[in-house]
């Protein structure tokens, strides 16, 4: 089955145009998802419309209003709705370019694939494509999504485009509340030179299918296990508040990370007697670190 757009309409850039389709990037239908049922007779609870006056209402009955004032609306229908009409109910207009990778991912939200709306709007998307790519540039546009007009962001992926809503300023927080009290003060050397090793030892490429969720595929396994009449295994959560000294605790970590697959086969290949030789030298260091 053909994937569903979720928007139809013309990419344009200045004179140029041509009709596309706008497609959502991810999908949250394989989440475990719950439904409300009566503790008593397992039916699944329905939510209907209430009103404080007449009580359960029709959904026809329904109308949008907007709340000028506390418990003061203004009814907005339809047609109210159709009559704002702009140029982006119908077109993503690119308005400028920007160096690519230049947008903050906190700026960013909903991902979407943008992708030719048929054989004949191919060669200009692909000119605009490519001229993008090569110039390592990404368009800024606006277009309407969910009866409202969204500022996003272009860029080519693979065959296609890639297509980011920006967030409203108004929606993005400023730092200060959060980081403002956060001490400005340089770290120990030593320390940060540890923690910059530990890095260097957990440094690898970026795979998404290393990094499953856990904590679906538990819940999954425990709803297994209820189905059979088991009673689910409860993992212990780590202990919180233990204290430790931070320069121990990154000698520590750096002697459990694993190193790279290559160095680390001849790191395991090598005797358990060699581990000793190093102690000495450790202990005769401690304490003049500790009368420093």
């Amino acid at each position: 089955m053909a994937p569903r757009a979720s928007w139809t309409g013309y990419l344009k850039l200045s004179l140029v145009s041509c009709p596309v389709r706008l497609y959502p990037a991810t999908s949250s239908t394989e989440r475990v998802r719950f439904n409300q049922l009566h503790k008593k007779t397992h039916n699944r609870i329905n939510m209907k419309p209430v009103d404080p006056e007449l009580g359960l209402v029709e959904r026809a009955d329904l109308v949008r209003g907007y709340e000028y004032e506390d418990k003061k609306y203004i009814i907005i229908d339809d047609e109210d709705l159709d009559a704002v009409r702009i140029e982006t109910n119908h077109t993503m207009a690119i308005e400028a370019f920007v160096d690519a990778g230049s947008i903050d991912v906190i700026w960013q939200d909903s991902p979407y694939y943008l992708a030719p709306d048929g054989a004949m709007a191919e060669e200009t998307f692909i000119v605009l494509r490519e001229a993008m790519r090569d110039s390592g540039k990404a368009a800024i546009a606006r277009l309407v999504l969910s009866s409202r007009e969204r500022v996003v962001c272009i860029s080519p992926r693979d065959r296609g485009m890639f297509v980011s809503v920006l967030r409203n300023p108004s929606e993005v927080r400023a730092t200060t509340a959060y980081f403002d009290s956060i001490p400005d003060d340089k770290p120990d050397a030593e320390m940060l030179a540890l923690a910059e090793k530990l890095i260097e030892q957990k440094a690898t490429e970026f795979d998404p299918a290393a990094y499953e969720d856990r904590y679906e595929k538990a819940l999954m396994a425990m709803i297994k296990e209820k189905l059979k009449g088991h009673k689910p295994i409860i993992a212990a959560a780590p202990e919180r508040g233990n204290v430790v000294n931070l320069m121990d605790a990154l000698k520590a970590s750096l002697g459990q990370s694993k190193p790279p697959a290559k160095s680390r086969s001849k790191a395991a290949d090598k005797p358990a007697a060699e581990a000793p030789a190093k102690p000495a030298p450790r202990a005769k260091r401690a304490p003049a670190k500790a009368g420093a």
